[in-house]
Protein backbone atom coordinates (compact mmCIF):
# COMPACT_ATOMS: atom_id res chain seq x y z
CA UNK A 1 0.00 0.00 0.00
CA UNK A 2 0.66 3.85 -0.05
CA UNK A 3 0.98 6.52 2.04
CA UNK A 4 0.80 9.49 0.54
CA UNK A 5 1.59 13.09 1.33
CA UNK A 6 -0.34 15.79 0.62
CA UNK A 7 1.20 19.00 0.04
CA UNK A 8 -1.36 21.11 1.77
CA UNK A 9 0.09 22.82 5.33
CA UNK A 10 -3.24 23.07 7.07
CA UNK A 11 -4.15 25.16 10.33
CA UNK A 12 -6.57 23.44 12.83
CA UNK A 13 -8.78 26.55 14.40
CA UNK A 14 -11.95 26.79 16.68
CA UNK A 15 -14.29 29.43 16.71
CA UNK A 16 -16.55 29.89 19.32
CA UNK A 17 -20.43 29.80 17.96
CA UNK A 18 -21.09 34.07 19.24
CA UNK A 19 -18.06 34.37 16.87
CA UNK A 20 -19.43 32.92 14.21
CA UNK A 21 -21.00 36.10 12.22
CA UNK A 22 -17.95 37.95 11.89
CA UNK A 23 -16.53 34.69 10.15
CA UNK A 24 -19.04 33.40 7.45
CA UNK A 25 -18.12 35.78 4.49
CA UNK A 26 -14.83 33.92 5.20
CA UNK A 27 -16.40 30.68 5.78
CA UNK A 28 -19.13 31.16 2.79
CA UNK A 29 -16.04 32.08 -0.06
CA UNK A 30 -13.84 28.85 0.95
CA UNK A 31 -17.88 26.80 0.73
CA UNK A 32 -19.08 28.02 -2.24
CA UNK A 33 -16.89 30.50 -3.78
CA UNK A 34 -13.77 28.14 -3.91
CA UNK A 35 -12.18 29.12 -7.33
CA UNK A 36 -11.80 32.58 -6.40
CA UNK A 37 -8.90 31.68 -3.76
CA UNK A 38 -6.40 29.64 -3.61
CA UNK A 39 -7.61 26.88 -0.86
CA UNK A 40 -7.83 23.35 -2.05
CA UNK A 41 -7.90 21.79 1.33
CA UNK A 42 -11.19 23.05 3.61
CA UNK A 43 -12.90 21.46 6.64
CA UNK A 44 -15.73 22.66 8.65
CA UNK A 45 -17.41 20.80 11.46
CA UNK A 46 -19.99 22.19 13.94
CA UNK A 47 -20.82 20.63 17.19
CA UNK A 48 -22.30 21.46 20.37
CA UNK A 49 -19.09 23.83 21.60
CA UNK A 50 -17.66 24.99 18.92
CA UNK A 51 -16.94 25.31 14.82
CA UNK A 52 -13.57 23.54 13.62
CA UNK A 53 -11.95 24.63 10.89
CA UNK A 54 -9.01 22.62 9.11
CA UNK A 55 -8.11 24.76 6.13
CA UNK A 56 -4.47 25.50 4.25
CA UNK A 57 -2.54 28.48 4.85
CA UNK A 58 -4.18 29.92 1.53
CA UNK A 59 -7.59 29.49 2.89
CA UNK A 60 -6.72 30.32 6.06
CA UNK A 61 -6.02 34.29 5.30
CA UNK A 62 -9.99 34.51 4.14
CA UNK A 63 -10.01 34.52 7.95
CA UNK A 64 -10.25 37.66 10.14
CA UNK A 65 -8.28 38.18 13.13
CA UNK A 66 -10.37 37.43 15.66
CA UNK A 67 -11.10 37.00 20.35
CA UNK A 68 -13.59 34.61 18.93
CA UNK A 69 -10.61 32.20 17.23
CA UNK A 70 -8.71 29.88 18.66
CA UNK A 71 -5.54 28.30 16.43
CA UNK A 72 -3.64 25.11 17.27
CA UNK A 73 0.03 26.21 17.82
CA UNK A 74 1.09 23.76 14.78
CA UNK A 75 1.02 23.30 10.91
CA UNK A 76 -0.49 20.06 10.11
CA UNK A 77 0.28 17.96 6.77
CA UNK A 78 -2.18 15.26 5.40
CA UNK A 79 -1.67 12.06 5.27
CA UNK A 80 -3.81 9.83 2.92
CA UNK A 81 -3.24 5.73 2.69
CA UNK A 82 -4.55 4.38 -0.70
CA UNK A 83 -4.64 0.69 -2.18
CA UNK A 84 -2.75 1.26 -5.14
CA UNK A 85 -0.95 3.56 -7.75
CA UNK A 86 -2.28 7.03 -8.91
CA UNK A 87 -3.83 10.09 -7.58
CA UNK A 88 -5.35 10.00 -4.15
CA UNK A 89 -8.68 10.77 -4.49
CA UNK A 90 -9.25 7.85 -7.77
CA UNK A 91 -7.83 5.23 -5.39
CA UNK A 92 -9.97 3.17 -3.11
CA UNK A 93 -10.04 5.00 0.20
CA UNK A 94 -9.35 2.42 3.54
CA UNK A 95 -11.39 3.11 5.56
CA UNK A 96 -10.04 4.49 9.68
CA UNK A 97 -10.76 0.42 10.79
CA UNK A 98 -8.27 -0.85 8.24
CA UNK A 99 -5.52 1.56 9.15
CA UNK A 100 -6.01 1.06 12.85
CA UNK A 101 -3.01 -1.30 13.67
CA UNK A 102 -0.47 -0.23 10.17
CA UNK A 103 -0.99 3.32 10.85
CA UNK A 104 -2.47 4.93 13.83
CA UNK A 105 -1.14 2.20 16.50
CA UNK A 106 2.35 2.35 15.26
CA UNK A 107 2.03 6.27 15.51
CA UNK A 108 0.94 6.21 19.03
CA UNK A 109 3.55 3.72 19.95
CA UNK A 110 6.16 6.28 18.53
CA UNK A 111 4.24 8.91 20.65
CA UNK A 112 3.27 10.73 17.38
CA UNK A 113 0.31 12.78 17.88
CA UNK A 114 -2.92 12.42 15.35
CA UNK A 115 -5.55 14.64 14.31
CA UNK A 116 -8.31 12.16 12.42
CA UNK A 117 -10.99 13.60 9.30
CA UNK A 118 -12.88 10.92 7.91
CA UNK A 119 -14.94 11.64 4.53
CA UNK A 120 -17.06 10.34 1.89
CA UNK A 121 -14.25 9.71 -0.17
CA UNK A 122 -11.32 8.57 2.00
CA UNK A 123 -9.36 9.49 5.80
CA UNK A 124 -6.92 12.05 6.02
CA UNK A 125 -4.57 11.32 9.17
CA UNK A 126 -3.09 14.64 10.30
CA UNK A 127 0.12 15.07 11.97
CA UNK A 128 2.38 18.14 12.73
CA UNK A 129 4.77 19.02 10.21
CA UNK A 130 7.46 18.81 12.76
CA UNK A 131 6.80 15.47 13.09
CA UNK A 132 7.09 14.07 9.94
CA UNK A 133 10.62 12.80 9.95
CA UNK A 134 9.50 10.71 12.93
CA UNK A 135 6.57 9.87 10.73
CA UNK A 136 7.94 8.36 7.96
CA UNK A 137 10.80 6.43 9.87
CA UNK A 138 7.70 5.09 11.69
CA UNK A 139 5.77 3.51 8.69
CA UNK A 140 8.37 3.44 5.95
CA UNK A 141 8.79 -0.66 6.64
CA UNK A 142 4.86 -1.11 6.13
CA UNK A 143 4.15 1.61 2.90
CA UNK A 144 5.39 3.11 0.05
CA UNK A 145 5.65 6.53 0.98
CA UNK A 146 5.27 9.36 -1.71
CA UNK A 147 4.93 12.89 -1.37
CA UNK A 148 2.82 15.26 -4.07
CA UNK A 149 3.76 17.91 -5.34
CA UNK A 150 2.19 19.93 -7.67
CA UNK A 151 -0.26 17.32 -7.75
CA UNK A 152 2.18 14.60 -8.79
CA UNK A 153 3.05 11.59 -6.26
CA UNK A 154 6.84 11.53 -5.99
CA UNK A 155 9.04 9.38 -4.22
CA UNK A 156 9.44 10.22 -0.32
CA UNK A 157 12.29 8.68 0.66
CA UNK A 158 12.64 8.53 4.74
CA UNK A 159 14.54 11.54 6.27
CA UNK A 160 16.57 8.87 8.54
CA UNK A 161 15.13 10.80 11.79
CA UNK A 162 13.91 8.92 14.93
CA UNK A 163 12.68 9.94 17.58
CA UNK A 164 14.31 8.01 20.20
CA UNK A 165 11.57 5.72 21.11
CA UNK A 166 11.59 1.86 21.38
CA UNK A 167 8.63 0.31 20.52
CA UNK A 168 7.06 -1.20 23.21
CA UNK A 169 5.38 -4.52 23.02
CA UNK A 170 1.78 -4.30 22.37
CA UNK A 171 -0.26 -4.14 25.03
CA UNK A 172 -4.35 -3.43 25.72
CA UNK A 173 -4.82 0.43 25.71
CA UNK A 174 -7.13 1.54 27.93
CA UNK A 175 -10.37 3.72 27.13
CA UNK A 176 -9.01 6.73 29.22
CA UNK A 177 -11.93 9.09 28.57
CA UNK A 178 -15.58 8.81 29.03
CA UNK A 179 -17.60 8.09 25.86
CA UNK A 180 -21.03 9.12 25.23
CA UNK A 181 -23.81 8.39 22.26
CA UNK A 182 -26.60 11.11 21.26
CA UNK A 183 -30.07 9.84 20.12
CA UNK A 184 -29.78 10.99 16.35
CA UNK A 185 -28.57 8.71 13.42
CA UNK A 186 -26.31 10.46 10.85
CA UNK A 187 -25.53 10.23 7.55
CA UNK A 188 -22.09 10.32 5.60
CA UNK A 189 -22.92 11.37 1.81
CA UNK A 190 -21.67 13.62 -0.85
CA UNK A 191 -23.11 15.74 -3.80
CA UNK A 192 -21.88 16.60 -7.45
CA UNK A 193 -19.93 19.80 -6.98
CA UNK A 194 -21.80 21.51 -9.99
CA UNK A 195 -24.91 21.21 -8.11
CA UNK A 196 -23.76 23.26 -5.28
CA UNK A 197 -25.08 26.55 -6.32
CA UNK A 198 -28.80 24.63 -6.29
CA UNK A 199 -28.50 23.70 -2.66
CA UNK A 200 -26.42 26.49 -1.15
CA UNK A 201 -28.94 28.64 0.17
CA UNK A 202 -29.83 25.19 1.89
CA UNK A 203 -26.52 24.45 2.84
CA UNK A 204 -25.70 28.00 4.36
CA UNK A 205 -28.90 27.70 6.50
CA UNK A 206 -27.63 24.31 7.98
CA UNK A 207 -24.07 25.70 8.25
CA UNK A 208 -24.73 28.96 10.08
CA UNK A 209 -28.15 29.18 10.65
CA UNK A 210 -29.72 25.79 12.22
CA UNK A 211 -29.75 25.98 15.68
CA UNK A 212 -33.10 26.51 16.25
CA UNK A 213 -36.53 25.10 15.44
CA UNK A 214 -35.86 23.89 11.97
CA UNK A 215 -33.93 21.00 13.48
CA UNK A 216 -37.75 18.54 13.44
CA UNK A 217 -35.67 15.74 15.12
CA UNK A 218 -34.55 17.54 17.87
CA UNK A 219 -37.21 18.60 20.83
CA UNK A 220 -37.06 19.72 24.13
CA UNK A 221 -37.39 16.37 25.78
CA UNK A 222 -34.29 14.85 23.43
CA UNK A 223 -31.57 16.16 25.75
CA UNK A 224 -29.40 12.94 23.81
CA UNK A 225 -29.79 14.63 20.47
CA UNK A 226 -26.61 16.74 19.70
CA UNK A 227 -25.88 19.58 16.73
CA UNK A 228 -23.61 17.60 14.75
CA UNK A 229 -22.31 19.11 11.47
CA UNK A 230 -19.70 18.96 8.78
CA UNK A 231 -18.93 20.35 5.38
CA UNK A 232 -15.61 19.31 3.83
CA UNK A 233 -14.37 20.47 0.56
CA UNK A 234 -11.01 18.89 -0.56
CA UNK A 235 -9.56 19.07 -4.05
CA UNK A 236 -12.99 19.31 -5.62
CA UNK A 237 -14.63 16.72 -3.64
CA UNK A 238 -17.73 17.53 -1.65
CA UNK A 239 -18.36 15.86 2.06
CA UNK A 240 -21.05 15.88 4.27
CA UNK A 241 -22.09 14.40 7.70
CA UNK A 242 -25.42 15.38 9.00
CA UNK A 243 -28.58 13.66 11.06
CA UNK A 244 -30.82 11.90 8.78
CA UNK A 245 -33.46 15.21 10.30
CA UNK A 246 -30.55 17.71 8.66
CA UNK A 247 -30.69 15.33 5.29
CA UNK A 248 -34.41 14.75 4.75
CA UNK A 249 -34.28 18.71 4.01
CA UNK A 250 -32.28 18.04 0.87
CA UNK A 251 -34.05 17.66 -2.39
CA UNK A 252 -34.33 13.92 -3.69
CA UNK A 253 -31.89 12.93 -6.07
CA UNK A 254 -29.04 15.67 -4.95
CA UNK A 255 -27.10 13.48 -1.97
CA UNK A 256 -25.78 10.76 -2.94
CA UNK A 257 -26.88 7.75 -0.94
CA UNK A 258 -25.62 3.95 -0.78
CA UNK A 259 -28.02 1.17 -1.88
CA UNK A 260 -28.78 0.25 1.43
CA UNK A 261 -29.12 3.92 2.95
CA UNK A 262 -26.85 3.20 5.31
CA UNK A 263 -27.07 5.39 8.73
CA UNK A 264 -24.46 5.35 11.19
CA UNK A 265 -24.79 6.06 15.23
CA UNK A 266 -22.07 8.19 16.74
CA UNK A 267 -19.89 7.29 19.51
CA UNK A 268 -18.37 11.38 21.13
CA UNK A 269 -14.85 10.76 23.12
CA UNK A 270 -14.23 12.92 25.92
CA UNK A 271 -15.59 14.68 29.10
CA UNK A 272 -13.91 17.64 28.67
CA UNK A 273 -11.65 19.01 26.46
CA UNK A 274 -8.87 16.43 25.01
CA UNK A 275 -6.00 18.90 24.30
CA UNK A 276 -3.80 18.09 21.01
CA UNK A 277 -0.70 16.85 23.35
CA UNK A 278 -2.20 13.44 24.27
CA UNK A 279 -1.27 10.97 22.10
CA UNK A 280 -3.25 7.38 21.76
CA UNK A 281 -7.00 8.55 21.76
CA UNK A 282 -7.65 7.54 18.08
CA UNK A 283 -5.91 4.28 18.71
CA UNK A 284 -7.98 3.46 21.75
CA UNK A 285 -10.80 3.82 20.19
CA UNK A 286 -9.56 2.43 16.22
CA UNK A 287 -7.67 -0.81 17.47
CA UNK A 288 -10.70 -2.50 19.49
CA UNK A 289 -13.40 -1.69 16.51
CA UNK A 290 -10.91 -2.74 13.88
CA UNK A 291 -10.22 -6.35 16.09
CA UNK A 292 -14.53 -6.43 16.20
CA UNK A 293 -14.32 -5.59 11.92
CA UNK A 294 -16.81 -2.53 12.81
CA UNK A 295 -16.41 -0.01 10.19
CA UNK A 296 -16.72 3.57 10.89
CA UNK A 297 -15.36 7.19 10.16
CA UNK A 298 -13.43 9.06 12.57
CA UNK A 299 -13.87 13.20 12.94
CA UNK A 300 -11.28 14.50 15.23
CA UNK A 301 -12.55 18.51 16.62
CA UNK A 302 -10.91 21.33 18.72
CA UNK A 303 -12.40 19.75 21.84
CA UNK A 304 -13.73 16.51 21.32
CA UNK A 305 -13.39 13.20 18.85
CA UNK A 306 -16.01 11.44 16.93
CA UNK A 307 -16.40 7.83 15.88
CA UNK A 308 -19.22 7.10 13.60
CA UNK A 309 -20.06 3.01 13.17
CA UNK A 310 -22.76 1.99 10.65
CA UNK A 311 -25.81 1.24 12.23
CA UNK A 312 -26.37 -2.75 12.06
CA UNK A 313 -29.17 -3.68 9.77
CA UNK A 314 -31.80 -6.15 10.02
CA UNK A 315 -32.89 -6.81 13.92
CA UNK A 316 -30.65 -5.05 15.72
CA UNK A 317 -31.61 -1.57 16.76
CA UNK A 318 -29.13 1.40 16.88
CA UNK A 319 -29.45 1.04 20.90
CA UNK A 320 -27.70 -2.34 20.73
CA UNK A 321 -25.04 -1.56 17.99
CA UNK A 322 -24.15 1.73 20.67
CA UNK A 323 -24.37 -1.34 23.92
CA UNK A 324 -22.17 -3.56 21.66
CA UNK A 325 -19.28 -0.85 21.40
CA UNK A 326 -19.62 0.19 24.94
CA UNK A 327 -18.78 -3.43 25.84
CA UNK A 328 -15.90 -3.76 23.38
CA UNK A 329 -14.49 -0.48 24.54
CA UNK A 330 -15.03 -1.02 28.39
CA UNK A 331 -13.64 -4.39 28.17
CA UNK A 332 -10.42 -3.08 26.58
CA UNK A 333 -10.34 -0.44 29.61
CA UNK A 334 -11.08 -3.49 32.18
CA UNK A 335 -7.82 -5.36 30.78
CA UNK A 336 -5.83 -2.56 31.10
CA UNK A 337 -6.75 -2.12 34.12
CA UNK A 338 -5.61 -5.72 35.23
CA UNK A 339 -2.18 -4.74 34.38
CA UNK A 340 -0.15 -3.63 36.83
CA UNK A 341 0.70 0.60 37.13
CA UNK A 342 3.95 1.69 37.89
CA UNK A 343 3.67 4.83 40.47
CA UNK A 344 5.25 7.28 37.31
CA UNK A 345 2.77 6.09 35.05
CA UNK A 346 -0.14 6.10 36.87
CA UNK A 347 0.74 9.59 38.29
CA UNK A 348 -0.01 10.57 34.74
CA UNK A 349 -2.90 11.97 33.26
CA UNK A 350 -1.56 13.26 29.71
CA UNK A 351 -2.06 11.49 26.26
CA UNK A 352 -1.82 12.24 22.64
CA UNK A 353 -4.36 11.92 20.02
CA UNK A 354 -3.14 8.92 18.24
Amino acid sequence: MELHILEHSLKVASIEKEGIQICTHGLIKLAFLASKTRCKFFSLTETPEDYTIIVDTEGFKELPQSEHISVADATWLALNVVSGGGNASNSQPIGVTKIAKSVIAPLADHNISVFMLSTYQTDYILVRERDLPMVMHTLSSEFTLLRVVNGEAVSAHSLGVTNGFVKPKMVPRPVIHPLSSPSNMFCVTSLDPDTLPSVATLLMDVMFYSGGSKEGGATSEDSTHIRFFSFSLIEGYISLVMDEQTAQRFPNNVLFTSASGELWKMVRIGGQPLGFDECGIVAQISEPLATADIPAYYISTFKFDHALVRRVQRRSSSSGLTQRIIIILSWRRRMTQMVAVSPTSASSTTAVRS
